[in-house]
């Protein structure tokens, strides 16, 4: 957020606009609509102002009508509308409180869709670009544990747990500056075991005691280590509760940097904003409600979060994704398998990195090693297995086409006992482990080819 220049006016017009910060930040108005507002004060002529104050109510319609015709920026409008309700508030020139639903309905503004880049999905980032991010999360999470927070730059990992912020949470860059080493709680784990942590941050744009609604959420915890870094870092060095996290100084600072992160990831433009969309609109296709995605988005409105429905894909083509039969959702799956390995490499690995499992009742065994042992492995296995960095898949479409057909059955079991329940974590586990079977029987066909 830039500086509001009152000085650059003449010293009555400059006037006039303190009176109008002063307003709007009675009303409790959000400082960064306050900015706006203000700033468009230089798309007007201090004589159109001048016939906008002595217009009175009786000539206002027409003064609005010659302002519409100069298609001005629609912060112009809003700045020429808060003149209006100031003059209302004040009684003055004719004017009332009675006038306010006039000025708010009566002169209509330049038509806006503020959800119009929601409708057409351009603010969406697609599954390949999603994929990139979380592998860069992935990366970073595996290079600070090799080196210690210490032999990662303080920037790179506080650039890392803002993406984080903005891709996991729908954070918006305000929270993600206003976010305090206070607002970072860290539970220490068993020894050997991974940090828990749980991040606090406020409601913003909103009105009253909801501006202060604490927010809070836990982060992944194979993620956990981009905010135990940071934290670390802050207590060496002496930090106190209430200084920032991240060294950003504004909400501006903290989206441009974002922003450059992504752009650097994905090769394209984006932006803060665009990962929160994407995060909202990869809730609803999950199956979340209107009050789930209203909590998880800091909406005090349910009808906020509609728009995100309308471009939903449709309960069909999320069975056809939990099922891989999506050609679209299929070919996004990305390979992130360490290496096939033939039946006898698999017959030489230790006990511990041979991978077996019981998932969903259906025993499953010889589908591949892993690097690390299923020991060492917080997750469940093979149904985490597939697209996961240390897994060995067999070189064996068909042990994978038998796993595949396993898989479907549940899908079709989960189908028919509850209807489809996208919602639930263990239908989404299986929607992503399917589509990752599929990408490795594609890989593998695509070698005989």
């Amino acid at each position: 957020m830039g500086r509001l220049d009152f000085g650059r006016y003449p010293a009555v017009y400059g006037a006039l606009q303190k009176h109008l910060l002063v307003f709007l930040l009675g009303e409790d108005v959000h400082i960064s609509t306050c900015f706006n507002v203000l700033s468009a004060a230089m798309h007007l002529e201090v004589h159109d102002v001048d016939r906008v104050v002595a217009a009175g109510p009786t000539r206002i319609a027409t003064i609005w009508m010659a302002l519409r015709a100069c298609q001005l920026p629609v912060h112009a409008y809003r700045f020429v509308k808060t003149v209006l309700r100031l003059l209302c508030r004040h009684r003055l020139h004719g004017w009332s409180e009675s006038y306010l639903t006039y000025v708010s309905a009566a002169l209509p503004g330049p038509a806006s869709d503020s959800y119009a880049g929601v409708r057409s999905g351009d603010v969406f980032l697609s599954a390949d670009e999603e994929a990139v991010i979380v592998r860069y999360l992935d990366e970073t999470s595996d290079l600070v544990r090799t080196r210690g927070w210490s032999g990662v730059a303080h920037d790179k990992l506080c650039e890392a747990a803002m993406v984080l912020c903005s891709y996991q949470f729908a954070m918006r860059p305000i929270q993600v500056a206003m976010l305090t080493r206070r607002d970072v709680r860290v539970w220490q784990p068993e020894p050997g075991g991974e940090p828990a942590v749980h991040l606090t941050f406020v409601m913003v744009k909103q009105r009253g005691r909801l501006r202060k609604r604490p927010m809070v959420r836990r982060v992944k915890q194979e993620w956990a280590v981009l905010f135990t870094a940071p934290v670390a870092h802050a207590d060496l060095h002496g930090r106190d509760a209430s200084d920032r996290v991240f060294d950003v100084r504004s909400n501006r600072e903290a989206g441009s940097r974002i922003a450059r992160c992504v752009e650097r990831l994905i090769g394209d433009d984006a932006c803060a904003m665009d990962l929160r969309h994407t995060a909202a609109q990869r809730l609803v296709d999950a199956g979340a409600s209107h009050e789930e995605l209203a909590e998880f988005m800091g909406h005090s409105d349910v009808r906020t979060g509609l728009v995100y429905f309308a471009a939903s894909a449709s309960h069909a083509e999320r069975v056809n994704r939990a099922l891989g039969a999506s050609e679209i959702y299929r070919r996004v799956a990305k390979i992130a398998h360490d290496r096939f390995i033939s039946p006898e490499e698999l017959t030489q690995l230790k006990g511990e990195q041979q991978i077996a499992g019981v998932p969903h009742g259906i025993p499953i065994a010889g589908i591949g090693g892993c690097t690390s042992g299923q020991p060492a492995c917080p997750y469940n296995p093979v149904t985490s297995c597939y697209g996961c960095r240390k897994f060995m898949p067999l070189h064996d479409k068909t042990m994978h086409e038998s796993v595949l057909a396993a898989m479907r059955e549940v899908v079709s079991l989960f189908e028919q006992s509850s209807r489809g329940d996208a919602r639930s974590p263990a239908y989404l586990q299986l929607q992503r482990t399917i589509a990752e079977i599929q990408a490795v029987i594609d890989q593998l066909e695509g070698e005989r080819r």
